[in-house]
């Protein structure tokens, strides 16, 4: 086994609970082992901090797995995986939702989520990667689905060695049909081909929140991609929805989930939504509800002040698009985007829109997706209500 002892007073973020241990916060590492595998992690003076696995080519060289002497075995995952479960379960979830959120549920770098009777998977590091199989035997002894796809597709994997891998793992289905119930809607999700493992599960509650403010309103969703925003609209009652996405894609699917709801008050526009919007502003058009969830516009700290701009460049131009007495409703899901600049651009926005506004709600991520305290990056998504006086 390694000993990775780390230098002095680099225990403190760690003991604080934030389970990465980065190369640089090492003194020296006793031991030899394979990469993957489990590590013991000690302080400069030898205290214990915890277990987890290693891995030399990533500047995250371990992940705390468990900060006590709990066997890490297959038993360890099994009652880890079937506690984070038992979690959802006990708040209503049931159809889709994020079973495992790395390490918010003390499995750092595992993501699975439950679309009906089908999982995705994502394996983001290689302490992970060199369990994969065991890992899938579990959820199939708890969760009985028919079948697992995998998404590891994803840049991160880049940066522990691992290539870019998507594909089944279990079960024979077709990954570009699965039809789930979300808030009452029929929905057909593309696990292959989707955002993320397939959709945007995180946003669930905030799109059923729409509830409160669409009832016979003009209701624009702009990045609407297959329409989970747009579709709640119809569904509580809005006199039209409008929904603006660039890709063709998303828009077919968005197309097909209205027909099978039989929403019939959905218009769908094909169009940069940056564009479109200046459109609406030269036709004069007006919106009572305007919702924004938009990608991250910054996914690294050198492009924060970048990204901060087009957020702002996308709020005042909706904000300048709608009725008085109507309701923006904007997202980013950038975690570099911290909460204090989020709050800060709307301000901003507000000021150059010159109009007077006032915040109704502030929201997050969905329970299934609870973040760890003491890990800052898991608590990115952050959902404003903002209403123009």
């Amino acid at each position: 086994m390694y000993i990775v002892i780390l230098k002095k007073g680099e225990e403190k973020r760690i003991n604080e609970g934030h389970p990465w241990i980065y190369a640089n916060e090492v003194q020296k590492i006793e031991g030899h082992d394979v990469q993957g595998s489990i590590a013991k992690v000690v302080s400069h003076d030898q205290r214990f901090i915890g277990y987890g696995y290693i891995n030399h080519t990533s500047k995250i060289l371990v992940r705390i797995l468990t900060r006590d002497e709990t066997p890490i075995d297959r038993n360890f995952f099994y009652q880890r995986i079937k506690d984070s479960n038992d979690y959802r379960l006990s708040l209503g979830y049931s159809n889709n939702y994020r079973v495992v959120f790395g390490e918010s549920d003390l499995l750092p770098a595992l993501i699975v989520d439950k679309y009906g009777d089908y999982l995705v998977v994502q394996f983001l590091a290689l302490g992970m990667e060199v369990r994969k199989e065991m890992i899938i035997e579990i959820l199939v002894e708890i969760l009985h689905p028919l079948g697992i796809y995998e998404r590891s597709d994803v840049a991160v994997r880049e940066k522990e060695g691992l290539p870019l891998t998507k594909g089944k793992l279990y079960g024979d289905f077709n990954p570009q049909s699965v039809e789930i119930i979300e808030n009452g809607i029929k929905m057909i999700i593309d696990l292959e081909n989707g955002q993320k493992t397939g959709y945007f599960l995180d946003q669930k509650e905030n799109r059923d929140n729409l509830k409160y403010y669409v009832k016979d309103k003009e209701v624009l969703d702009c990045f609407s991609n297959i329409g989970g925003f747009s579709l709640c609209a119809s569904k509580y009652q809005a006199k039209q929805v409008t929904a603006v996405d660039i890709s063709p894609l998303a828009i077919k699917q968005l197309q097909e989930n209205a027909r099978i709801n039989a929403f019939s008050n959905i218009e769908t526009i094909t169009a940069d939504v940056f564009e479109q919007l200046r459109l609406f502003k030269q036709e004069k058009k007006k919106f009572d509800v305007i919702i924004l969830d938009p990608p991250a516009f910054t996914k690294s700290k050198d492009t924060v002040k970048a990204g901060y701009r087009g957020y702002m460049d996308i709020n005042i131009s909706a904000l300048k698009l709608l009725n008085k007495g109507g309701y923006l409703i904007t997202c980013s899901c950038s975690q570099h985007l911290t909460l204090n600049l989020f709050l800060n651009m709307i301000k901003d926005s507000i000021n150059e829109a010159k109009v007077t506004a006032r915040m109704v709600e502030l929201r997050s991520q969905g329970k299934d997706h609870a973040t760890l305290i003491g890990i800052d990056e898991a608590m990115y998504l952050k959902v404003a209500i903002i209403n123009v006086l």
